[in-house]
């Protein structure tokens, strides 16, 4: 690419609020005037880019899928100020993301890792829960310090949603996982799983609509991760749709769960478990729609709350630098108005810059 240009901004920059003029220089922020700087934006709000702390690059319905159309999932988040996205699994190599300055930074949990026939065929490295330590160790080596294990799912025999792994099969696999330096999340919908895996040492969950009060304080405790996936969990009542003829009570728990999901994650928020925006997108939601999870966040929170989920905070939770202080990486996104005060911007924004480059 060109060289990176000098670039300056101005306006009301969060999480402080305080009006500021921002030089971009070499991909990095500066707080000094530098010469020959063109000014690209003046009087608007400024926020770090925004994250996917839930997503899939090159995942869809049926399983990986090529490099081009992983990049169109790549070019989707960008356009929606997502500038630095958690890849909550993928089957996909998509380490060539990692060579192009000019799209959003990608930090991978490897591949789901699931038992066989208990989750969505092509999407996971499949064991037995005898090879549970061997998968996540194959998984930290293609992740970037995270693996992502199947919590539950639904049990044909008993036709309703069980734990994939014993509790004690877990906590070994986690504590492995932690010894190589990996974070462990887990997608998990009912209470069960939930309750087993915040018991053995897991760091996050992602959806958790079935957190218990009990739960929610050891997450809170332990600062345990908890991601929702708003957007996703709309699809609840169509999954329970097309299962209630043949598990009926499987049908019903989503359900339940759907009904309840909104005071469990009030409760959760409450409690001080660390919360962010994630969308799930990839496999059977297009991406791009990071601004609509943080609108969703605000409904059990606030706009401050949810702001944070989706920027400064899950940047830092993500270990990269979260405000857009000297020296920062120059990614950041600016908006005609206040997000603070109207959420609805998140979907609208006027300038997104990554690697101090104007690209959307």
């Amino acid at each position: 690419m060109d060289a990176t240009p000098r670039l300056h901004l101005q306006g009301v920059v969060l999480p402080d609020g305080e009006p500021r003029d921002l030089w971009l220089v070499d991909g990095v922020v500066r707080t000094e005037p530098v010469r020959d700087a063109t000014t690209v934006a003046t009087g608007g709000w400024i926020m770090p880019g925004l994250v996917d702390a839930h997503c899939h690059v090159g995942l869809e319905m049926h399983g990986a899928v090529p490099a081009e159309r992983a990049e169109e999932h790549a070019l989707a988040d960008r356009a929606a100020g997502a500038l630095l996205l958690r890849d909550a699994g993928s089957p996909a190599d998509t380490r060539w993301i990692d060579d192009r300055e000019d799209l959003p930074r990608l930090i991978r949990a490897g591949r789901h890792i699931a038992r066989p026939k208990r989750y969505l065929r092509n999407y996971a490295d499949e064991v037995e829960p005898e090879s549970l330590v061997a998968a996540v160790e194959r998984q930290v080596a293609r992740g970037d310090g995270w693996v992502k294990i199947v919590g539950d799912w639904i049990d044909r025999g008993i036709g309703d949603l069980a734990p994939l792994w014993p509790q004690d099969v877990a906590a070994a696999a986690i504590a492995r996982a932690h010894a190589l330096g990996a974070r462990v999340t887990a997608h998990v919908f009912g209470e069960q799983a939930a309750t087993e895996l915040v018991a053995a040492g897991i760091d996050g969950i992602e959806h958790g609509t079935g957190l218990t009060d009990a739960t929610i304080d050891a997450m809170a405790a332990r600062q345990v991760a908890l991601v929702p996936t708003l957007v996703q969990l709309e699809n609840f009542e169509g999954i329970a749709a097309s299962a209630e003829e043949k598990f009926p009570t499987y049908a019903a728990h989503l359900r339940a769960l759907y009904a309840g999901r909104l005071g469990v994650f009030a409760r959760a928020h409450e409690a001080g478990v660390p919360i962010y925006a994630g969308t799930d997108a990839g496999g059977y939601l297009p991406h791009g729609l990071v601004g609509q999870e943080m609108g969703l966040l605000a409904g059990f929170s606030s706009a401050e709350h949810a702001l944070g989920a989706g920027s400064w905070r899950a940047r830092a939770w993500l270990g990269r630098p979260a405000t857009l202080e000297e020296g920062a990486p120059a990614d950041l996104v600016v908006f005609d108005a206040d997000p603070r005060l109207d959420l609805s911007v998140l979907r609208r924004p006027r300038h997104v810059v990554l690697r101090g480059r104007v690209v959307g």
